[in-house]
């Protein structure tokens, strides 16, 4: 039988190649979906589930899942995984070290699985597209159209700054697919780094996720006149970076208006046209993103919002125009699930900490469609989507170690034997 360590050591070993798909100098990866990078650590996870004995699909937006009929077609799915592409320049953990961990525990249940009783459910390794949402929006994508929040066709004609389309760009590394996704699972688990430092702060080595926030997500363009900066006279300049501008010290200032915490509000990307130094800026595109767990919270800050965005724009004297504007409600993950984990986790000696998840997962669309739920272990003074983002080698192990634990549960004992074990 594999021993903990082994698995350990084959665990760091899969982590430091993928890193090195879209490594940087820093320390971190460039991966964004469908990049030459993502490709590449597509490629390597396939022949991984390939030579695992699994099967291989990759349907109409390029999910790749992994599957392992362990029970019989008409027994229960339960689906793992998390995502391989990254932010630009990010960390090296966020995404694919859900998505190595999950197949090298399902790899290894496999293998063992002629030594054990009937098995009381199929297994489905998945790496999501799109996740990020950092060259195409909106984010968690490919998770969002398998659970059918929108069809894959919508999701396809999505579109970077640049004007290429999803489609075309999946097409163009080998991985639009035309396989029939996996059958719908019903349960899904998603390990993943926490992405904030409260785990740390707390002395917390696991971490249960018990709600997501709500996010709105607005896009938004202001449209001012191109004009020389030399001698066009300030007073006549439709100036649609200085209307930008104002509504990001808007947006930063909204967490004033509510209880402390209660909102997160950013502004993270800015897109200039033409962004030339001595051109006065005629387009200034904002993506402004709004989360709390309270929705009466968002929809208060997008109204406060809405109105600073039309008091700057009439200021500077620019058009508005709104160009998405996306909800994502706030929700509890399954409290089964956590059950679950819970009990696994008490096993290994530890007693996981109960998180909200403010950042999107792919768990949270899944949770349309069956019980659903992210654990997590600690990030290094919180950092994420950073090229030194980082977790402890045997804080890795660790939650490495709970998901193995409640996947080898449910293989023996079926989703309701190991909940109520």
């Amino acid at each position: 039988m594999t021993d903990a360590a082994t698995l350990h050591d084959k665990l760091h070993a899969r982590l430091a190649q993928f890193a090195r798909f879209g490594g940087t100098p820093e320390g971190g990866v460039h991966r964004p979906e469908a990049t030459e990078a993502n490709r590449d650590a597509r490629r390597a996870f396939v022949e991984w589930l390939k030579a695992a004995g699994l099967e291989v699909r990759i349907d109409g937006i390029g999910n790749i899942f992994g599957l392992a009929a362990l029970a019989g077609p008409d027994a229960p799915w339960v689906m793992t995984g998390s995502h391989l592409d990254s932010q630009p320049y990010g960390g090296r953990l966020d995404g694919t070290y859900g998505v190595l961990a999950s197949t090298l525990a399902v790899e290894t249940l496999v293998a063992r699985h002629g030594a054990q009783r009937p098995a009381a459910v199929n297994f489905a390794v998945v790496s999501w597209t799109n996740e990020e949402g950092a060259r195409y929006q909106p984010s968690v994508l490919g998770s969002q159209a398998y659970a059918g929040v929108f069809d894959y066709g919508w999701a396809l004609d999505r579109v970077d700054g640049d004007g290429v389309r999803l489609r075309d760009a999946l097409d163009a590394i080998g991985f639009l697919g035309t396989d029939m996704p996996a059958p719908r699972p019903a349960a899904f688990l998603e390990l993943h780094i926490e992405c904030g430092p409260l785990l740390e702060r707390a002395g917390h080595r696991l971490g249960v996720f018990d709600r997501w926030w709500g996010c709105r997500k607005i896009e938004l363009r202001f449209l001012g006149i191109p004009a020389h900066t030399g001698p066009t006279p300030m007073a006549e300049r439709r100036d649609a970076l200085v209307a930008a501008a104002e509504l990001i010290g808007a947006v930063n200032a909204l967490q004033h208006a509510f209880p402390d915490g209660a909102l997160h509000c950013s502004v993270g990307r800015c897109a200039v046209k033409p962004n030339s130094p001595n051109v006065v800026p005629s387009e200034a595109t904002l993506f402004v993103e709004l989360r709390s767990p309270d929705p009466g919270v968002i929809a208060d800050a997008h109204d406060r919002m809405q109105d600073a965005a039309r008091a700057a724009a009439d200021r500077q004297q620019v058009a508005l125009e709104i160009r998405r504007d996306e909800l994502r409600p706030a929700g509890r993950f399954s409290t089964d699930l956590q059950a679950l984990a819970y009990a696994v986790a008490e096993g290994l000696g530890q007693s996981p900490m109960r998180l909200d998840t403010i950042a999107a997962h792919d768990a949270v669309p899944l949770a349309r469609l069956c019980p659903s739920l992210v654990v997590a272990t600690p990030s290094i003074g919180g950092i994420c989507h950073a090229p030194d983002e980082d977790t402890a080698p045997e804080d890795l192990n660790l939650g490495f170690d709970l998901l193995y634990g409640m996947l080898e549960r449910v293989l023996s004992h079926g989703l309701d034997g190991a909940r109520n074990l």
